[in-house]
């Protein structure tokens, strides 16, 4: 007879922890990068990225890809939401990224880049000129 409980307590605590792991966090990347590009188009910078389970993390980024594309640009106060993220651990990595781009002196820039089922979405508003079309990587990683 005391099997039961016993059966019954862990069987809980099993789908409590696997409910509370299940749950995706919400994470968001404030960033700064600059680059330039003559057909390969190469940005680094670096930010900091913050999850609302209250998990902080120091990242270096870079973009990096071909197409016809010139010009030289800066990001300054970017930000970026993630999707699916369940541990800050996943956001490290290369994203997949194609984007069609034209701006002068004062420009805003949106686009979002993915990394299986993970989703970043960036914006920012920066300096420069660039032109042209580009595919490529966007890779977060540890500095």
């Amino acid at each position: 007879m005391r099997a039961v409980p016993i059966l019954a307590v862990s069987s809980l605590m099993f789908l409590l922890m696997a409910s509370a792991q299940a749950a995706p966090i919400d994470c968001e990347l404030r960033f700064s990068m600059s680059g330039w590009s003559v057909f390969y188009k190469h940005s680094t910078g670096s930010g900091t990225v913050t999850c609302d389970n209250g998990q902080t993390m120091k990242v270096k980024i870079s973009a990096k890809g071909g197409g016809l594309t010139f010009g030289k640009s800066r990001i300054d106060d970017g930000i970026g939401k993630f999707t699916e993220v369940y541990a800050i651990e996943d956001i490290i990595g290369g994203y997949a990224t194609a984007e069609a781009h034209a701006g002068a002196n004062k420009s805003a820039s949106a686009r979002v880049v993915t990394k299986g089922p993970i989703s970043l979405a960036l914006s920012g508003k920066g300096r420069g000129w660039d032109v042209g079309v580009a595919f490529g990587n966007f890779i977060i990683s540890r500095p």
